[in-house]
């Protein structure tokens, strides 16, 4: 591949890895602000209908996480494996890796989405739902259920951009899916009178629309780096191991995050009821809202580390990690802080209705006690990333299960049920089993993998005669 073929978004990824980092990882900042902001509205204008409203939105929160899960794990399978394809200047594998992506992606997401949709109540009422908050969650489910084809294809467009460095446009089109989402939801919601359902039909359009724009860079106008042409697909069972051999792992490691939130709802069921749901359901959005700038990181950290990979560079692999790791701290102790401050001011803005008001307390202890949560969350998410890059997905899955499902769920059940201290344990817990996996385990695993990779390398160059 001659230098004057490369995209703008190639020459990145191939060049110094902490402008790489900053280049691609700030777009997918911006776009997944816009995502995390629709969160926010979509959790504002649900707000307006009710404790219920909240509450059913909280019981779907889970399966919707299933759905993401896996087809963004999927696209970060396919797109490491284009990254290093990248990296090792193989044009035509990075083709026909991101034409198995697609067909593997939408294979799965036909499969995992319409066959949920008959006993969605009946799985509500067994996680403990009563009252409308049943239906009402049966009611968004269903539409966003029967609509998933369309999240998994713009997942999986959106990753196949990552994957050539071409984040810029992966911002454009998820920036304007939230936009047209935040514009939807109360003509949906309120104007149509079509209450919880509305506001799931307003995700299901938005994303329609963003798979819409993939499908035309990708199929129509073909200005993507990689070529999808049928004609290039060439069936490899090795490009599908690689693709599942860190998709997988990575759906698994999101899925164990929706079960995390699955098996803490039933905690905080237990303990505080439907309301004790919607205080988690409404200040987990917070937290998702002061994290996103680290799964922008993520995606940067997963892309530079797969080309340094596949370029067979331990110095600009470990230059991209470290890097990526401290300025994810200095960015979420910036983000626990202002989110402590002004805690009582967020709440406002989910308990401005006479139904919601009474969890304005709750809520405000939550985001008070889970600003504990922020500047550990680094050393798990970027090591994670830093695992699928260099082809460990199994890695990756690990530090994931004993971060979430291990610790933060067996602290939190400790503190709140065990202990006795209620919902404030189940925050403090959440916070608390964090941090140690991050400290005890995910960052240092990282350091050693990058420790014995440059090793490997060292051992495989031919030694060097002096002149």
């Amino acid at each position: 591949m001659s230098d004057d073929t490369r995209t703008e978004g190639v020459k990145t990824l191939l060049g110094d890895p902490r402008r790489a980092i900053t280049k691609l990882s700030w777009p997918m900042v911006v776009a997944m602000l816009a995502q995390t902001t629709y969160n926010l509205a979509d959790g504002i204008w649900v707000a307006g209908l009710g404790a219920d409203a909240l509450a059913a939105v909280g019981l779907f929160f889970p399966f919707i996480m299933f759905i993401i899960a896996l087809s963004s794990g999927l696209g970060v399978g396919g797109s490491a494996a284009i990254s290093r394809r990248i990296g090792e200047r193989d044009k035509r594998g990075a083709d026909n890796t991101a034409l198995h992506t697609v067909l593997i992606g939408m294979l799965v997401g036909l499969a995992f989405s319409l066959p949920f949709i008959p006993f969605l109540e009946p799985v509500f009422t067994s996680m403990g739902a009563t009252g409308p908050a049943t239906s009402m969650a049966a009611d968004y489910a269903r539409v966003l259920f029967g609509g998933a084809i369309f999240i998994f294809f713009a997942n999986i467009g959106n990753a196949i951009l990552r994957g050539e460095g071409d984040t810029r446009r992966a911002m454009y089109a998820l920036v304007f899916s939230a936009a047209l989402n935040i514009v939807l939801d109360p003509i949906f919601i309120y104007t149509l009178d079509m209450g919880i359902a509305g506001a799931a039909w307003a995700t299901l359009l938005s994303m329609i629309v963003a798979a819409a724009l993939f499908f035309y860079w990708m199929f129509v106008t073909r200005d993507t780096y990689v070529s999808l042409r049928r004609s290039d697909f060439q069936p490899d069972r090795a490009i599908v191991r690689e693709i599942l051999g860190v998709g997988i792992p990575s759906s698994v490691a999101m899925l164990s995050m929706s079960f995390s939130v699955f098996l803490l709802n039933i905690i905080i069921i237990r303990i505080g009821g439907t309301d004790g749901v919607a205080v988690f359901t409404t200040g987990w959005r917070v937290v998702s809202f002061g994290t996103l700038p680290l799964m922008g990181i993520a995606t940067g950290v997963t892309a530079v580390t797969a080309a340094a990979y596949g370029a067979r560079d331990p110095d600009k692999l470990e230059v991209a990690f470290m890097y990526a790791v401290k300025i994810g701290i200095v960015i979420e102790l910036v983000a626990a802080g202002i989110i402590f401050i002004f805690a009582p001011q967020i709440t406002t803005l989910f308990t401005y209705s006479e139904e919601a008001r009474f969890l304005a307390d709750d809520i405000t202890a939550f985001l008070r006690y889970t600003a504990l949560f922020y500047p550990s969350v680094p050393l798990g998410m970027l090591t994670s990333a830093l695992f699928r890059g260099i082809n460990q997905g199994m890695n990756a899955l690990i530090v994931t299960l004993v971060r979430t499902l291990v610790l933060q769920v067996s602290v939190a059940y400790l503190l709140g049920m065990v202990l006795g201290y209620g919902l404030v344990g189940v925050w403090v817990g959440i916070a608390a089993g964090n941090l140690v996996a991050g400290i005890a385990l995910t960052f240092p695993w990282g350091r050693l993998a990058i420790t014995r990779y440059r090793a490997l390398i060292q051992e495989e160059e031919p030694p060097r005669t002096a002149n």
